[in-house]
């Protein structure tokens, strides 16, 4: 049984940081490829950021490139994204997601993606 538990989200000002964690459960976490998604109020679901399952390659939306770093630790079952440099544009739930294959390639569409979690949410205040 896979589960993806969020956390770290929260209320921050412009030009602030948080990071976020996503604590997964299985026993082959090391061979899954994991990504970060957000939706925002009244929007669709958007991809933010993706990691390989050696964390050896990563993706990033271009609206997030250069503020956010995704990374993982596979020991600890553990997906972060380090979000910097916030803007009221990144308010959203944040909801990280494993993807379908083992040792799958980075995606940046939803679909690939078989198990989610319950999501996190940040709020960036002007």
């Amino acid at each position: 049984q896979v589960q993806l538990v969020e956390s770290g989200g929260g209320l921050v000002q412009v030009g602030g940081s948080l990071r976020l964690s996503c604590a997964a459960s299985g026993r082959s976490f090391s061979s899954w490829t994991m990504g970060w998604f957000r939706q925002a109020p009244g929007k669709e679901r958007e991809f933010v950021a993706a990691i390989t399952w050696s964390g050896g390659s990563t993706h990033y939306a271009d609206s997030v490139k250069g503020r956010f770093t995704i990374s993982r630790d596979n020991a600890k079952n553990t997906v972060y994204l380090q979000m910097n440099s916030l803007k009221p544009e990144d308010t959203a739930v944040y909801y990280c997601a494993k993807n379908r294959a083992a040792y799958g390639p980075i995606s940046a569409v939803g679909t690939a993606y078989d198990y989610w979690g319950q999501g996190t949410r940040v709020t960036v205040s002007s």
